[in-house]
């Protein structure tokens, strides 16, 4: 009987207590700076299973000048589907910095490899205190000459450039955007040994349309700027045994950093907006319409980090755009800091933003919106006020989505002409504003999920018609019930705003509750969280029931 109880106290401490794989964590020594030219690593144990509760993080640091490739030879991480539990980070430089995130990873499928866009690259492995597995393997070197690249953007030069490049040499980089996104490829500077056909130095791109197909380009003339077909898009080149030249430099832009639009009207905003933007990129944005057509861009939001407090320029991360569709275009302003400047108008109808980060310090980014218009620069130049957006402040509730917009701002516009989802859903006129405040199963709104996030969407309709012409406004407001958060985003404006325009400053996509406080004070009937209501008197109900059920309880 004593043994018995002896074996059940040992069966208790050897489940209930820490056990020698957890205690084999402690003095677990992992990680460090890795600064050779090419190595491998891999997690604590491998390939037995790797400790609890370890965090590692290893520093990849080669010379300047060069980057980073980095490949996996296995990878076993316990699974989950965000990877909460155990995972491993890969940074495009210092682990500390959020905005260099590569991406986390988890479960048995091997990350992609990974190439730095500058000289620095760092790799942390995570695990909790509940379940290991083998963990992973990798290897790295220094990336001189070819390589895979999977950032947002990037730059590729020949071997020693600005020298001369060496004899004899062939390099491959391979570009690859996530997902079904398209690579663009710009050349900065082109000086390559050319003959007629490009047979003896040269530079070959494989992936994009046309002439880029295999073509190969040399002599002294810069490539066009090319855009791959698909999500991958090679370069390759090659120096022959004699007569060489300075060599190239290329930016390229992937996915969501690069994009050219062509509708009349639309928006766009910095690569993980309004979470904070990456570092060390370069990203394009080209507005292009047709020949008679101009553009005018509208600053929606701007946080960047500000300017350098001893010139007071915009020397680090800063946001420029030109007039025209390249580098080399006019400047129509360069901005950095979080304070909005005025529209921009371009004099012809294509107009490039390129957003600059630097390899520290990220903030929240851009929006922007912008109109195309085939009216003359005086007549644009006598639009009233700053044109464009009509400021309102929207907020949400776990069942409730509300509108507050000054019935001033839209004189002499009656309620029936502002309606969310359909016509039937119009605004109320409540003292000095139009309101509209909608149940989310009603008026046309409909249940998205977006980066991995519940959120309702509802379509809100201004309409500005006239008898001789049709203009109604659209704006999309996506709430997200859980965290009562709202943000609304302009889809499509006119081309003629009339002279209901509204000034662009005052939008606020997630206004400040104390602003919202002094709206709704105007407000004669002001809407309660009615879902918090009753969940509070279900509590009540619930606990006033128990003490009752408590009290029969005794008196039987």
């Amino acid at each position: 009987m004593l043994a018995d109880l002896g074996s059940c106290l040992l069966l208790a401490v050897a489940l209930l207590g820490p056990g020698p794989r957890a205690q084999a964590m402690k003095g677990v020594k992992c990680g460090g700076v890795l600064s050779a030219p090419s190595g491998n690593f891999s997690s604590p144990n491998f390939p037995r299973l790797y400790p609890y509760d370890t965090e590692c993080s290893w520093l990849i640091v080669v010379a300047e000048g060069s980057s980073v490739l980095l490949t996996f030879h296995a990878f076993d991480l316990e699974y989950h589907d965000t990877c909460s539990f155990d995972f491993l980070e890969i940074y495009n430089g210092a682990s500390g910095d959020k905005g260099n995130l590569l991406g986390r990873f988890c479960g048995q499928v091997p990350p992609p490899p990974f190439s730095s866009s500058w000289h620095v690259m760092s790799v942390v492995f995570h695990s909790d205190k509940h379940v290991a597995s083998r963990g992973f393997s990798a290897g790295y070197q220094k990336d001189v000459c070819g390589g895979v690249l999977t950032g947002l953007s990037g730059v590729l030069t020949s071997p020693e450039y600005p020298s001369n490049y060496p004899n004899n040499v062939e390099c491959r980089w391979v570009i690859r955007a996530t997902g079904p996104a398209t690579i663009k490829l710009v050349f900065m500077d082109f000086q390559v040994e050319g003959n007629a056909e490009c047979t003896y130095d040269y530079v070959a791109v494989l992936g994009g349309p046309g002439p880029a197909h295999g073509h190969h380009y040399c002599g002294s003339t810069r490539p066009p700027t090319l855009v791959s077909m698909g999500h991958e898009l090679q370069v390759v080149f090659k120096s022959d045994f004699n007569i060489g030249g300075r060599g190239f430099k290329a930016y390229y832009f992937s996915g969501e950093c690069q994009e050219v639009y062509t509708s009349m009207r639309g928006n766009f905003s910095s690569p993980r907006y309004p979470s904070s933007y990456p570092n060390n990129i370069r990203c394009h944005w080209t507005v292009r319409l047709p020949a008679g057509y101009r553009i005018k861009i509208f600053f929606l939001d701007l946080d960047l980090e500000g300017p350098n407090s001893l010139t007071r320029t915009c020397d680090f991360d800063h946001l420029v755009a030109f007039d025209g569709a390249s580098e080399e275009a006019p400047l129509l302003g360069s901005w950095c800091g979080h304070r909005l400047p005025p529209p921009v108008t371009s004099s012809l109808n294509q107009l490039l933003l390129l957003l600059h980060t630097d390899l520290s310090t990220t903030r929240r980014g851009f929006s922007v919106a912008y109109i195309g218009g085939q009216l003359g620069w005086r007549e644009w130049a006598r639009w009233p006020g700053e044109n464009g957006v009509v400021p309102m402040n929207v907020s949400c509730s776990r069942k409730y989505v509300q509108i507050l917009i000054s019935a001033q701002t839209l004189a002499p516009l009656e309620r029936t002409k502002v309606y969310l989802g359909s016509r039937s859903c119009a605004a109320q006129e409540v003292g000095s504003n139009f309101r509209i405040q909608a149940r989310f199963d009603t008026c046309g709104t409909e249940s998205q999920r977006r980066n991995n996030t519940s959120v309702i969407v509802s379509v809100l309709y201004i309409d500005f018609s006239t008898s001789e012409q049709d203009d109604i406004h659209e704006y999309e407001v996506l709430c997200e019930p859980r965290r009562k958060e709202a943000s609304v985003h302009l889809l499509s404006g006119s081309d003629w705003l009339g002279p209901y325009a509204a000034t662009v400053e005052h939008l606020q996509e997630a206004p400040p509750r104390a602003e919202m406080d002094t709206l709704e004070s105007r407000v004669a009937m002001v809407a309660q969280d009615t879902s918090d209501i009753i969940f509070l008197g279900l509590c009540i109900l619930a606990g006033v029931l128990m003490v009752i059920a408590i009290v029969v309880l005794m008196l039987l």
